[in-house]
């Protein structure tokens, strides 16, 4: 008996002891627990503290809610032509100061909605809401319409902080708000709110959005007005009506639903936001493309101000309406023009962005990637001359495969042998495939970017085609570097920013120029150019004084080009579709030619005709004993007359029989029939020739008699060089 109860004892005792073993690890669980929820309450009660501080002392020094009714803070800035002339005006407008008893009951309803539904539940943060982005941020979703900032917080941003998207920022915010709430209602924060929020367009306010975008003070908003204008504040460009109306109906149509599903308006309700009518605006000029590519150019020449500044820029206001309507008049039906023209020091003289600035704000001056198409050809000869060819080089035009690509001429083809100017000037393909293989398309590609051209550059063969995308700016820009002389050029468009009451800001400096190609090379580009102006793809370029410039045209006449100078502006043109569709008839030498012509015969109307320089001063080590007696020969001096032609003594005034002339013209207008030559009537000698308008030609026939190769001489020329 004993036994079996001593038995009976060890076993409870070992089983006491286990079960004490098995609650250990609990009680070191319960205790840590214990531990960590008072430290956390611990903190979170000093935080809480912390927080408390600091919202009562950002309550106490805020300023009082009529400081802040009477304070606007935004920036106005006044843009000046080079003149001085005002050309724009931007920065804010304020409209008339609503108080939250005249403010429409649906502009409050509609701007709640969708930028903070529990605006009337929270005091300043929206944690239900701050939470959810977390969980979106960690998740990957994105089912919120709106942001995860509340009213007040916002008003907090726009009235005493900036935009950057820092932490430190945002924990600031956050207090601002909350003392926001705790010194302001609801009522007063509302409405301080809706009288300062930005809706775009340089308006501030509702009614000044109103009144822009309405014609109507915002007292008299209907709900469809009211759903436009509360959907600006996510992104006052995009969804602004004057500029997307699709996209500022859709914004509002996500407001209406908001609206509907938090019951603010009933849901059997139907409102059609398409239907608002809205102000209607003149077409502003486009001036507004050149504004919206200079100003934020101020983020980088300027220290953060908010001050009203005046900013003085180099656009010329005479010289931009030329321009826009040399694009407007030029461009062929629905499709879209661009120019850019700067004067020989890089200042942009005049800048259109497209035929319509309200229709489209798309700048395809500066940001549009479209192919130069045989434009591009200008660095395949820069590279060819440097290499050692002169204009006078004879090259042979025949057919020619380069791995498995064989470009095509556009009249489908070959001529044979000829000059590297006529080549040129004719823009034949097979010579620019041969002189690229042989240079380098490596080559090709780094003077392009010697010349100022920013984007992708692929080496392929069919590179020296245009076949890569670049901005028009950057091709104006390298053909202005030739005009310079083969110097860099670097456009600009602020000349000073001053304050409003005349302290300056900043100075335009010019920048340090530097040589890209030698003098030679730059002559003989010019020759070439000049060239393909006078005889060749571009003649309807032609104002009546030396004009250097090239053509380009796109596969399917998708792009039409033309870049060029004279009397030191140079200008480019670009013509085609955005969608980038085939335009009908479309060639550089058509439209875009003929635009640059009308724009830039107002645009050196005042400046002194400038002749080119295209005496090639050739380095010794491209002179051989056999081409001495082209230096000096009188046979191959010209001079110039009084119209700033260029003229040939000693020849006689014979009628010009141009090889690929005739052929040009039927490729401009393929029902023109071929013609007999016509003799012209005698004139006086040195007189010089006249084009189609009657003004006189660039150069004289004689001159380009020779440039053509047509011109028989009794000394043998020289030896064709082979580029295969």
């Amino acid at each position: 008996m004993d036994k079996r109860g001593s038995r009976r004892k060890s076993a409870a005792r070992t089983k006491r002891a286990g079960r004490a073993s098995a609650d250990k690890p609990h009680s070191r669980v319960r205790f840590w627990a214990r531990r960590v929820a008072i430290w956390g309450g611990a903190l979170a009660l000093l935080a809480a503290l912390f927080v408390g501080l600091a919202v009562a002392f950002a309550a106490r020094s805020m300023p009082s809610y009529y400081q802040l009714k009477a304070t606007q803070t935004a920036q106005t800035i006044v843009v000046r032509a080079r003149d001085g002339t005002e050309i724009v005006e931007l920065g804010p407008s304020f409209g008339k100061w609503l108080t939250a008893d005249e403010i429409p009951q649906v502009m409050k309803d509609a701007m709640i909605s969708v930028e903070d539904r529990r605006y009337y539940s929270h005091f300043g943060i929206d944690f239900w809401r701050t939470g959810g982005a977390i969980v979106e941020g960690i998740t990957g979703s994105r089912s919120r319409v709106g942001g995860t900032s509340t009213i007040s917080q916002q008003l907090a941003r726009n009235v005493f902080l900036n935009t950057n998207r820092t932490l430190d920022r945002k924990l600031r915010e956050a207090v601002l708000a909350m003392a926001l709430e705790a010194k302001f209602s609801k009522e007063q924060i509302l409405e301080l709110y809706l009288n300062k929020v930005y809706f775009g367009g340089g308006a501030y306010g509702i009614d000044s959005a109103s009144r822009k975008f309405f014609s109507h003070p915002a007292t008299e908003l209907s709900v469809a007005e009211a759903a436009i204008i509360a959907g600006l504040v996510k992104a006052p460009s995009r969804y602004s009506p004057t500029a997307d109306i699709d996209a500022a109906v859709a914004r509002a149509s996500v407001v209406l639903r908001l609206m509907k599903e938090q019951g603010r308006i009933a849901p059997d309700v139907t409102v059609d936001p398409s239907a608002v009518n809205l102000k209607e605006e003149a077409g502003q000029n486009s001036v507004r493309y050149f504004t919206d590519w200079v100003l934020p150019q101020l983020d980088l020449l300027l220290p953060e101000t908010f001050e009203p500044i005046e900013v003085w820029t180099t656009l010329d206001v005479g010289m931009q309406r030329a321009a826009t309507a040399a694009v407007q008049s030029n461009t062929p039906d629905s499709a879209q023009g661009a120019l850019v023209s700067m004067d020989r020091d890089g200042a942009v003289l005049a800048l259109v962005g497209g035929t319509d600035y309200v229709e489209t704000n798309y700048n395809r001056a500066t940001d549009a990637m479209r192919q130069p198409g045989s434009a591009w050809k200008l660095f395949v000869y820069l590279a060819a001359l440097e290499a050692g060819y002169t204009p006078d080089d004879r090259v042979i035009d025949t057919p020619v495969r380069i791995n498995d690509w064989s470009p095509r001429n556009s009249s489908g083809r070959n001529v044979g042998e000829i000059d590297l100017r006529t080549a040129f000037a004719y823009s034949i393909n097979t010579v620019a495939a041969q002189l690229g293989n042989e240079v380098g398309f490596g080559t090709v590609a780094s003077m392009a970017r010697r010349f100022g051209i920013s984007s992708e550059i692929n080496t392929y063969p069919a590179m020296v085609l245009g076949t890569n995308e670049v901005r028009l700016i950057d091709m104006t820009r390298a053909f202005a570097g030739v005009s310079a002389k083969g110097n860099s050029v670097e456009p600009y468009g602020i000349l000073k920013v001053e304050t409003g009451e005349g302290e300056l800001l900043y100075q335009h400096e010019q920048a340090r120029s530097t040589q890209l190609v030698p003098d030679y090379v730059a002559a003989g580009i010019t020759d070439l150019l000049q060239t393909a102006v006078a005889t060749g793809t571009g003649r309807a370029a032609q104002i009546g004084r030396p004009v250097a410039g090239k053509t380009g045209t796109t596969s399917s006449n998708k792009d039409g080009y033309f870049v060029g100078f004279s009397s030191g502006i140079t200008t480019g043109v670009w013509m085609g579709r955005d969608d980038n569709k085939r335009v009908g008839g479309l060639q550089g030498g058509t439209a875009p030619a003929r635009a640059f012509a009308a724009y830039m015969r107002y645009a050196v109307k005042d400046r002194p005709v400038e002749e080119f320089d295209t005496d090639l001063q050739l380095p010794e080590w491209q002179l051989e004993p056999d081409d001495e007696y082209m230096l000096g020969d009188p046979e191959d001096y010209y001079f110039i007359d009084e119209q700033g032609n260029l003229i040939e003594p000693g020849t006689s005034d014979s009628p010009r029989e141009d090889p690929f002339a005739e052929e040009f013209d039927r490729t401009l207008d393929p029902d023109r029939q071929r013609a007999p030559p016509v003799v012209p009537a005698p004139r006086p000698p040195q007189q010089p020739s006249r084009g189609a308008d009657g003004a006189p030609q660039a150069v004289g026939d004689d001159f380009l008699d020779e440039a053509t190769g047509t011109r028989s001489e009794q000394r043998q020329p020289p030896a064709p060089r082979s580029t295969n």
